[in-house]
């Protein structure tokens, strides 16, 4: 693909963006940028989090992933099993939807870990929020490094730009169309960047099915009877197992949906409580098939390149774009830097936002200043996350040596743990825990998860975690807030 073209549509894709900011964002005060004014339409929300809750890690990793293996000691290829996790989903979002959401309205919260504040004390509240933004900016930085990449091989390598300067002109972009409306214009653009990342997928589908000759009922009856369409796990001990799988996929919705400032301000921005339980509702629906379609075409793509005698790149992720920018038509290219570009954008941007509302709300109180005030700190905040964004990226350019979807969930395994402990236990108790020892039981339990994960085979028969390590450190957590409790005073 020529890099004119390529610079041209990431020029105007980015001038639509901005465009779109400038007619939502207002007068860009400080309600706006955090709660949208509580005004969003719900079907418009529950849409745009599909981009969001998806990014560039669904559409390149999931893919990949369908003719990888498990492990080098699980030598299964990975198939549809992801889908185990997705299905789990579901029961997560009836949570959200029907136990945290409520909550959330009730107490009329901004930043969800104002909850930790009122239920334990103010070492909890700052130690949840902590948590959030050490997990988010790993999460969305991971995200973004794909699109990235991609973008580097696409136009920026053909210039000889380095990498780094391709990170930082991305970040600025993003920057421009949100330092002004936040939340308030990222429901908007999340909805035109979810349009653009479905539309890549159904297209390049389609279009490798007619080069690989499937009709409609073809195409369906591949996906029933290819080794890689291969759904569910049974044997107990390997980490795609079924239970640990649905179960993970589970805890995993609920904490990064439901226990995330991210994706939770976007729900808060919705009228009221039965607007955004609908918009739970739907966006879990339309969720899952979407997932589907991102496993059938990642069976697509292995089928295309071995009929096509193209050896499958060492690394998973990168699958996708090699075939799509030097094996499918310039128009498929087109499409699929469209959709690359908006499914990382639509969770990078978002999480700019979340993480500048995070750590205004809770560590620097902006609620007791002018809005002049206001304003300029939220300015420096959003500039100083883009930095912290910018070099993580870097960073986990020179280290990467792993799939980034995996990567991203390891992550979250870890962090999001100690919070699913916290809300659980300050939810379903009504023990009063010391506030000073929440900060030590929040550290304490990943490292004991790791240690428990590391050395499970020996320890429990040859049994490997999975994503339900994430479970376990929320359970860890849980149990060290039960230890330094006390019953409630009637």
């Amino acid at each position: 693909m020529h890099p004119g073209l390529v610079i041209g549509i990431i020029g105007g894709y980015f001038g639509l963006l901005i465009l779109i900011s400038y007619l939502t964002s207002g007068k860009g005060d400080s309600k706006a940028f955090f709660t949208g004014n509580r005004q969003s339409p719900w079907y418009v929300v529950a849409f745009g989090m599909i981009g969001a809750s998806l990014s560039g890690v669904t559409f390149i990793s999931v893919p990949g992933q369908v003719g990888a293996f498990i492990s080098d000691t699980e030598p299964v290829y990975k198939a549809f099993s992801y889908f185990q996790l997705v299905l789990g989903y579901l029961l997560g979002y009836f949570v959200i939807a029907n136990v945290l959401m409520p909550m959330y309205y009730r107490l009329n919260l901004i930043s969800i870990y104002s909850f930790l504040n009122q239920r334990f004390g103010i070492k909890a509240y700052k130690t949840g929020s902590l948590f959030f933004l050490l997990s988010q900016s790993m999460g969305a930085s991971l995200r973004l490094f794909l699109v990235v990449g991609v973008l580097q091989i696409a136009f920026f390598d053909a210039y000889n730009v380095p990498f780094v300067v391709t990170v930082m002109l991305t970040i600025l972009l993003i920057w421009v169309y949100t330092f002004k409306g936040g939340i308030k214009t990222i429901v908007w653009t999340d909805t035109l960047q979810t349009f653009f990342m479905l539309l890549a997928v159904g297209i390049s589908i389609f279009y490798i099915a007619d080069k690989l000759d499937l009709s409609f009922s073809g195409f369906i009856s591949t996906i029933e009877e290819h080794p890689y369409s291969k759904v569910f796990i049974w044997d107990w001990q390997s980490s795609k197992y079924f239970f640990k799988q649905f179960f993970s996929g589970a805890f995993i919705a609920i904490v990064m949906t439901g226990l995330d400032q991210n994706m939770m301000q976007k729900n808060l921005t919705c009228k009221n409580i039965g607007e955004a339980k609908k918009n739970m509702y739907w966006f879990g629906f339309i969720l899952v098939p979407t997932n589907f379609l991102f496993l059938s075409l990642g069976l697509l793509l292995y089928m295309y390149a071995a009929k096509m005698g193209i050896v499958t790149p060492e690394h998973t992720d990168d699958l996708y774009p090699i075939l799509a920018l030097n094996h499918f038509s310039p128009f498929i290219g087109i499409v699929f830097l469209l959709g690359i570009i908006a499914a990382a954008f639509s969770s990078a941007d978002s999480a700019l936002t979340s993480l500048t509302t995070a750590f205004c709300v809770d560590f620097l109180k902006l609620e007791t200043l002018s809005e002049k005030e206001q304003k300029r700190k939220r300015l420096w905040v959003h500039v100083g996350f883009s930095i912290l964004v910018f070099l993580i990226i870097v960073g986990f350019r020179i280290i990467n040596n792993d799939s980034v979807i995996t990567a991203v969930f390891v992550v979250a395994g870890y962090t999001y743990g100690p919070l699913l402990g916290m809300f659980s236990f300050g939810l379903f108790t009504k023990r009063i825990t010391k506030d000073h020892a929440i900060p030590y039981i929040a550290v304490i339990a990943p490292i004991l998860s790791y240690l428990l994960s590391t050395y499970s085979e020996v320890l429990l028969g040859g049994y490997k975690f999975g994503f339900e390590l994430l479970i376990v450190n929320g359970l860890i957590t849980f149990i060290g807030l039960w230890i330094f409790s006390k019953e409630e005073k009637t």
